[in-house]
């Protein structure tokens, strides 16, 4: 496993901008999250081998990428 460089948001020398970079830092996952949760659903993973990945409960990876929502509907 990668690991990620936190240098450039924890070195910032101003704390604000620091906090700016980690927003955009966390869009940026959340982003690659639901795409990468799609493609496993595609390939036929479950949500509990998603859950596992994700180091959460299947309940709360489904509540948060279940749903019509995966094909960009509402409820």
């Amino acid at each position: 496993m990668t690991e990620v460089d936190l240098s450039p948001v924890t070195g910032a020398s101003d704390p604000l901008a620091g906090l700016r970079l980690s927003r955009r830092a966390r869009s940026d996952l959340e982003r690659a999250e639901a795409v990468l949760v799609r493609r496993a659903r595609n390939d036929g993973a479950s949500w509990a081998a998603i859950a596992e990945a994700l180091g959460v409960s299947r309940q709360a990876v489904h509540k948060k990428h279940g749903g019509r929502r995966l094909l960009g509907r509402s409820d």
